[in-house]
C-alpha cells in the first residue's frame, strides 16, 4: 500500500503544524483556540472553525481555549455566552470548565497601552469618529497626520489616565497607535486602540469606560495565552501586520497567526448583521428558526452534531473563499439520519379510505420494521382498521400508465399490510375527491402475494381510529437565489427570501406507535428524529402539546431542490 493510501493527506495547517513539532518550534507544543463575540448565536461558519481549532489541538495532543472575545459592551450579553457555550458541547467538544474572557485582560491591556505611550508609540486623538475617517485617506490615497499626534508622552499619559477615570464623554477621545498614515495598509494608518464607552460590561460592571479596540485586544489575547497557531479567516490576513507591530513593540510572546477560507454556504447568508436583520423584523420566528444557519437553528430542525462534524470534516480547509452547495450539507444529514432514525409512516394530506370487505370493529396489529439499516433497532406493531389515511398525492383519478399508485380499477400495496383496489370515488358539491372505497386481498398479509401476483406501487398510510394528529412544518432553503450576497446592482438582499421556505401543515395523521418507535432511539442530545416513511426526516418540536405533536422536516429523502432547479431551467429554455 502507498503512502497516500496508508496516510490521509494533510491540509494546508496542519502541514504547517507538523513542520513545527518536525522542528521544535514552541517546545513541541499545540494550542489553539475559538474566540468568539459574544454578541451572537453561533453559526455554521463558526462550526468550522469551532471542529477545525479543536480537532487540531486534539489531534496533535495540544489544548484548546474557548475565548470570547467581550469588547463591546454595548452589544454583548450573558445570554450569548452562556448559548456559545452549550452550543460547543452540543457539537461534542468538552470545554473542561476551561473558558476565558477578554474581560479577564483588560487590566494588562491597559498596562500595555501605558507601555506604548511611554514609548513614544501611542497618542490621545480629539478626532471625531467622522474626522478619524477622512484623515486615514483611501485606498489610493495616503492619510494624514492627526494634529494631536504629536503631543508629549506626559500629556498622552495624564489624557489616558482621565479618559479611564470617567472625565471625558463618549466619543470625545480615543487612543491611536502612532505607526504610518501613508502605509498602503489601512489598518496600519494609526489605528484605534481605545474608545471612551460609558457602558456596563455583563461581566465587569461598571469598573471601566475605556474598552479596547478589537484589533489591539485580539493579538495580546493569543499571546497571554501562549497560543502557538492563532487560526483566522482569510478577512484577518491584512490585520495580522498590525498584530505583528504591537507584539513587537512590546516584546512579548508571539503567536503564529494562519489565514484559512471561511465558510460560505449557498442559500445563506452568515454575517451577523444580517441574522440579526432577519430576527429583528421578524423575517424568523428567532435566532433558533429551523430555516437559520444558526446552530440553534439546526438543533431544532434536527440536525444532528455527528452529521455537523462530518460536513465540516468533508469540505475541508483551503486558502481561497469558495461557495459550498448546500446539498452537501443535506446530504450529510441524511447519511446520518438514514443509519439510525426510526422508520415511522405519517399522512401529510390525508385522504380517507375505507376498505369495504374488512370486518367492522376489527382491529390487527401487523409487525414493521423500525430501521432496515439498524438490525438492532427492532420492530414494532401498527394497527391496521376498516378506515384508513393515505396521502392525496398517491391517488389519481385520470392516471397514466407510468402512475403506479392507486387509481380507480388499480391495486397497489399498503406498506406492511396489504393489497387493495380502489373501487369507487366519493366526491363532494364541488367535485373534489373526499373518500375511497376499497377492497383488500386477505391473503397478502404483510405485503406479499402467494399466488405470485406483482403490483407496482407501494404506498405508506395510516389507520383512521389509531392515528395522532400532528402539525407538520416544511422547513425549506431561506433564500431562492443561491448567493444572496451578491446580487445585481439595486436588489436588495432581502427580496430574495424565498416565499417557499416553510409550509405549514396542521392536520397531518401520524401512526400511534411514533413515540415508541422515536424513544427507541438513542438521542444523546434529546432531540426525538424519525424518518416518515417515503416523506424525509422529522423531529419533534418544543411547540409540541400532550395532545398533538409537532414535527419539523429536517431534510428530504433525496435532493428535490436539484429536480425543482432543472424542471425550472428547462421551462425558461
Amino acid at each position: 500500500m502507498t503512502e497516500t493510501a496508508d496516510k490521509p493527506s494533510l491540509n494546508f495547517i496542519e502541514q504547517i503544524i507538523e513542520k513545527d513539532l518536525a522542528s521544535g518550534k514552541w517546545d513541541g507544543r499545540v494550542q489553539t483556540r475559538f474566540p468568539p463575540e459574544p454578541n451572537g448565536y453561533l453559526h455554521i461558519g463558526h462550526a468550522k472553525s469551532i471542529c477545525l481549532n479543536f480537532g487540531l489541538a486534539e489531534k496533535y495532543n495540544g489544548s484548546f481555549n474557548l475565548r470570547f472575545d467581550d469588547t463591546n459592551p454595548v452589544k454583548e450579553e450573558d445570554e450569548y455566552v452562556e448559548a456559545i457555550e452549550n452550543d460547543i458541547r452540543w457539537l461534542g467538544y468538552d470545554l473542561d470548565g476551561k473558558v476565558l474572557f477578554a474581560s479577564d485582560y483588560f487590566e494588562q491591556f491597559h498596562e500595555h497601552a501605558v507601555t506604548l505611550i511611554k514609548k513614544g508609540c501611542a497618542y490621545v486623538c480629539d478626532l471625531t469618529s467622522e474626522e478619524t475617517r477622512e484623515y486615514r485617506g483611501t485606498l489610493t490615497s495616503p492619510g494624514k497626520d492627526s494634529p494631536y499626534r504629536d503631543r508629549s508622552v506626559e500629556e498622552n499619559l495624564e489624557l489616558f489616565e482621565k479618559m479611564r477615570s470617567g472625565a471625558f464623554p463618549d466619543g470625545s477621545k480615543t487612543l491611536r497607535a502612532k505607526i504610518d498614515m501613508a502605509s498602503p495598509n489601512l489598518n496600519m494608518r494609526d489605528p484605534v486602540m481605545y474608545r471612551i464607552l460609558h457602558a456596563k460590561h455583563h461581566r465587569t460592571g461598571d469598573k471601566w469606560c475605556i474598552y479596547p479596540m478589537y484589533d489591539w485586544a485580539h493579538g495580546l489575547e493569543d499571546s497571554m495565552e501562549k497560543v502557538t497557531h492563532s487560526i483566522c479567516t482569510l478577512e484577518f490576513e491584512n490585520h495580522r501586520p498590525l498584530y505583528d507591530w504591537f507584539l513587537d513593540q512590546l516584546g512579548i510572546f508571539h503567536s503564529q497567526q494562519i489565514e484559512f477560507a471561511r465558510l460560505n454556504l449557498g442559500y445563506t447568508v452568515m454575517s451577523k448583521r444580517k441574522l440579526l436583520e432577519l430576527v429583528r423584523d421578524k423575517h424568523v420566528r428567532g435566532w433558533d428558526d429551523p430555516r437559520m444557519p444558526t446552530l440553534r437553528g439546526y438543533q431544532r430542525r434536527g440536525y444532528t452534531p455527528e452529521a455537523i462534524r462530518t460536513f465540516c470534516e468533508r469540505i475541508g480547509v483551503a486558502k481561497m473563499n469558495s461557495r459550498i452547495d448546500i446539498a452537501v450539507l443535506e446530504n450529510c444529514i441524511r447519511e446520518d439520519l438514514n443509519k439510525r432514525a426510526p422508520r415511522v409512516m405519517c399522512v401529510l394530506a390525508p385522504l380517507k379510505v375505507v376498505i369495504e370487505n374488512y370486518p367492522v370493529g376489527q382491529t390487527e396489529e401487523l409487525d414493521a420494521v423500525n430501521n432496515p439499516e439498524d438490525t438492532a433497532a427492532g420492530s414494532r406493531k401498527i394497527p391496521f382498521s376498516r378506515v384508513l389515511f393515505i396521502e392525496k398525492s398517491d391517488f389519481l383519478e385520470d392516471a397514466p400508465k407510468k402512475f403506479f399508485r392507486l387509481a380507480p380499477g388499480r391495486e397497489v400495496r399498503l406498506r406492511y399490510a396489504y393489497f387493495v383496489t380502489c373501487t369507487d370515488v366519493i366526491k363532494n358539491d364541488a367535485g373534489d375527491v373526499i373518500e375511497l372505497r376499497c377492497t383488500y386481498d386477505p391473503a397478502t398479509r404483510g405485503g406479499d402475494s402467494p399466488d405470485g401476483r406483482k403490483v407496482k406501487g407501494t404506498i405508506h398510510w395510516v389507520s383512521a381510529e389509531h392515528a395522532a394528529e400532528a402539525e407538520v412544518r416544511l422547513y425549506d432553503r431561506l433564500f431562492s437565489e443561491e448567493n444572496p450576497d451578491k446580487l445585481p446592482e439595486g436588489k436588495p438582499w432581502l427580496d430574495t427570501l424565498s416565499s417557499t421556505s416553510l409550509a405549514t401543515l396542521p392536520s397531518c395523521k401520524v401512526e400511534s406507535s411514533w413515540m415508541q418507535a422515536a424513544n427507541a432511539a438513542d438521542w444523546t442530545d434529546g432531540i426525538q428524529r424519525v424518518q416518515f416513511e417515503r416523506t424525509g426526516y422529522f423531529c419533534l418540536d418544543a411547540d409540541s402539546t400532550k395532545d398533538k405533536p409537532v414535527f419539523n422536516r429536517t431534510v428530504t429523502l433525496r435532493d428535490t431542490w436539484a429536480k425543482v432547479q432543472k424542471n425550472n431551467a428547462q421551462k425558461k429554455s
